[in-house]
């Protein structure tokens, strides 16, 4: 059965500018079901978790909760207004497309913008085909124009003025807001935020159709533009593990979902869902793609499983050391395949029974922290609220002063209270030795820096351990599990110069540094 689809310029032509603009407290919401029909709701807006309306005072809003995981929440919840963030995780992830119309230009406003974009390339080092990249699509064609070297304001915009348009590969590295955001926003997901800008000339198209590997939240920041979705064209191509070629206009089909986004408008699409958008004649776009769940299947979980358990069972179980049958290769084999021979049967029947015991030797959570290992090594660090930097190595008072070094070290007792910066700053994972992996020192840019951890000693696992768990309640020093006084200091004390905590108040100089 053909789906049906709303045309995006009729949808366009029924909007009425001259009126005045519709009350904020009604949004459109469109789902796209790649089985059936559309369906347009028509809801209004419910008492949120975040009660501001504007970016920036959501940030703001946001510094004054103390627990970021409810902080994440928070702020996706307010990113997907009004449709609920459970509703959406429960009917819409990896499932269907869904747009919000908001009627409301300056709802995402502060996010980023083309006076940003601008001073972005005068004032950083922006590289063609590490940070931006130069693209066209004409004629069925697309293509990328990246020179050599440096990307200036003189030779990028005369590419825009062109009608080439403009891709910023890692806003984060440039821009302090897309970084906060990403950097609450990854403790959602429990993986990876990443993001790219676009920005495309009126009248022109940038890319040819395509699906991403990634589950993509498209944010309309200035202009409009016209957007077609369509439906994964096969079950192979449903929730793909790789990105797609381009495709040729005919390979797509009819889409599913024709809108035209308008500034503080959102459309989210799964990875596998085709998706191409151009620029009507009398607008550029400015959008930014938030993104996530790149590589994060239980297909890339069990990659890790299953080697690991097969190597667990051949030091523990005779049956996987056992040798092949010596004539094997006569009848096994692509050559052998269509033989009837009872001894092929017998020998599929032994290797279904060896991988229905791999399970049993499956160490899933070791798996497990490999993958948050991966994880922490792709994550921003975080964006301390202003309590955080008072409160932890950051903000810590050693400095400088009339030729001398004044307030160095901290003063901490077991009375001191002290908790994880964030509740996603830090884990442990074991091996040879036990280590402590955290993000707090990560680069803007992606894996510029190497993964960071530091080796825990044995006896302060479980300290380590209390301190994850109790998150996000503040606990004294005194209370840490560990054999003594001095080692429940020093392990606070190693923790907190490594950023890892911070504690309830601002702490203070040992008297001895003071009194100098």
């Amino acid at each position: 059965m053909e789906s049906k689809h709303m045309s995006a310029f009729a949808l366009y032509k029924t909007l009425q500018p001259e009126l005045p603009p519709p009350a904020k407290n009604v949004v459109e919401c469109v789902c796209a079901n790649q089985i059936g029909p559309l369906c347009l709701l028509k809801q209004h807006q419910k008492k949120e978790s975040v009660t501001a309306e504007s970016l920036d005072a959501v940030l703001t809003e946001l510094t004054r909760v103390n627990n970021s995981k409810e902080r994440a929440s928070k702020l996706f919840q307010w990113l997907l207004k009004p449709v609920p963030a459970k509703y959406f995780f429960r009917e819409t992830w990896e499932k269907k497309p869904v747009y919000v119309q908001r009627k409301n230009p300056d709802y995402y406003k502060g996010l980023f913008s083309t006076a940003e974009f601008d001073r972005i390339l005068r004032k950083e080092n922006v590289h063609y085909g590490v940070n931006l990249d130069i693209t066209s699509y004409v004629n069925g064609k697309r293509e990328t124009h990246n020179p050599p070297g440096r990307a200036l304001p003189f030779t990028v915009w005369d590419f825009y003025d062109s009608g080439c348009s403009v891709r910023l590969l890692n806003p984060q590295a440039f821009s302090s807001t897309v970084w906060n955001v990403l950097s609450i926003l990854q403790e959602k997901f429990g993986s990876m935020a990443g993001a790219n800008v676009y920005l495309t000339p009126p009248g022109t198209q940038g890319f040819a159709p395509h699906y991403d590997d990634i589950e993509a939240f498209v944010i309309q920041l200035e202009g409009k533009k016209h957007w077609r979705v369509y439906s994964p064209r096969s079950e192979d191509e449903v929730l793909p593990v790789l990105s797609s070629p381009n495709f040729d206009q005919a390979e797509i089909g009819k889409p599913i979902l024709d809108v035209v986004l308008e500034a503080g408008d959102l459309l989210f699409f799964p990875r596998g869902f085709i998706h191409q958008g151009n620029c009507l004649p009398d607008a550029h776009s400015l959008h930014i793609t938030i993104s996530s769940y790149q590589k994060n299947s239980w297909g890339h979980l069990l990659q890790k499983v299953i080697p690991a358990a097969l190597e667990v069972a051949m030091e523990e179980d005779v049956e996987f050391r056992r040798g092949l049958p010596l004539n094997y290769l006569t009848y096994m084999g692509v050559q052998n395949s269509d033989k009837v021979d009872p001894r092929r049967e017998i020998f599929l029947s032994r290797v279904e029974k060896l991988i229905k015991k791999l399970p049993n030797f499956a160490p899933v959570d070791a798996a497990i922290d490999q993958k948050a290992k991966e994880f922490f090594h792709d994550c921003l660090p975080p964006v301390l609220t202003p309590d955080e930097l008072a409160t932890s190595v950051q903000g810590a008072p050693a400095r400088w002063e009339n030729g001398k070094v004044k307030n160095v070290g901290v003063h901490i007792t077991t009375q001191t209270k002290i908790k994880l910066l964030r509740a996603g700053c830090a884990r442990l994972y074991g091996g040879d030795a036990v280590h402590l992996c955290y993000t707090i020192d990560n680069s803007r840019v992606y894996h510029k820096e190497e993964p960071k951890s530091i080796e825990i000693q044995t006896e302060h696992t479980d300290a380590v351990e209390f301190l994850i768990h109790s998150y996000p309640n503040f606990v004294t020093v005194g209370t840490l599990p560990c054999d003594s006084v001095q080692d429940k200091i020093a392990l606070a004390e190693l923790l907190f110069e490594k950023g890892i905590i911070h504690t309830s108040e601002p702490l203070q100089a040992p008297p001895a540094v003071q009194s100098e």
